[in-house]
């Protein structure tokens, strides 16, 4: 059973969540309000962004987007990324993440990724810090590896600090999280909202059609999604959604959502347009046999374990 998060109002955070990294970079004022609002009448009520996200532009539109509707919305933010974990930085960071928010308190803070350099003892207690003075609801982890979140799990509980909830990528050309990091969540009850269900936008099918996106315009991108086999799975996926009437961006979405341990997909877009398809997700009926089907289309990680033979 994961741990509970909810708006300060007591409203349950939503099956899905929406993620701001294009607020004010792929998508101007205008097109993000146009998503935020789309969010909340498809019923997502959870929003994540992070300090790090277009030099805070994501957190201010997020903060007067989500002014009025509040006490019923579930925010997430992330601090350090750049600058590590230490007391200092962490603390800058998300006072400034506040300001920006316009929001005394978040439900939600995650630490952006882990610092090798910072002792675990000092970024445990500042969020402990943190949540003891009202101002986080709930620690979070972003693209941590399994060891890395037992060990900061072990070190938190010392200051009486559970870690709620964690955010590592996942799509179906993604999978690494299968083999560890969701059956330890599901384990120890932590959350998992996962990001990228759509591996960047090649599970739109849109690079087969020569359309354009960070695949084309972030090396980073390009790298992490540029092996010929999930090129081949993106095009036989848009086949399989041509074949059901639908979106590949629906299909994509779906499968992470319908996975037993019931990751929560982060979606995201430039425009309402282009985000219609993702929020189609929500509503649409996969069953384990279409799941099982979209699976066989990548391959599955190697298991944790070389005793394969013991394997039940």
């Amino acid at each position: 059973m994961s741990t509970s998060i909810t708006s300060p109002n007591g409203t349950p955070t939503s099956r899905f969540a929406f993620g701001t990294m294009q607020f004010g970079d792929g998508a101007d004022k205008a097109a993000s309000r146009a998503m935020f609002e789309a969010c909340l009448a498809a019923g997502i009520t959870h929003f994540d962004t992070a300090h790090f996200y277009t030099d805070g532009t994501a957190e201010t539109l997020l903060g007067e987007f989500a002014a009025p509707h509040r006490d019923r919305l579930t925010i997430a933010t992330k601090a350090g990324y750049t600058g590590g974990a230490g007391r200092a930085n962490l603390l800058a960071q998300f006072d400034l993440s506040r300001r920006r928010l316009g929001m005394d308190a978040v439900e939600i803070l995650y630490l952006h990724r882990f610092d090798p350099d910072t002792p675990l003892e000092e970024t445990m207690e500042t969020f402990a810090d943190l949540r003891a003075r009202g101002l986080i609801g709930h620690v979070g982890l972003s693209n941590f590896a399994a060891w890395q979140v037992m060990k900061a799990t072990c070190i938190a509980a010392r200051f009486d600090l559970p870690v709620s909830i964690l955010q590592p990528m996942f799509s179906l050309i993604k999978r690494q999280a299968e083999v560890e990091i969701l059956p330890m969540a599901h384990s120890e009850g932590m959350t998992v909202a996962s990001y990228s269900p759509l591996a960047g936008g090649l599970l739109t099918g849109k690079y087969a059609r020569g359309e354009t996106g960070r695949l084309t315009g972030n090396e980073r991108y390009a790298i992490r999604y540029g092996q010929d086999w999930m090129h081949r799975a993106a095009q036989e996926l848009s086949a399989i959604a041509a074949e059901l009437g639908t979106d590949p961006a629906t299909l994509a979405v779906a499968w992470v959502a319908h996975h037993p341990m019931a990751p929560v997909p982060i979606i995201s877009g430039r425009s309402a347009e282009q985000l219609a398809p993702s929020l189609a997700a929500i509503g649409f009926d996969m069953d384990a046999a279409l799941h099982a089907r979209l699976s066989a289309l990548t391959p599955a990680p190697p298991p944790a374990t070389d005793r394969t033979e013991e394997a039940t």
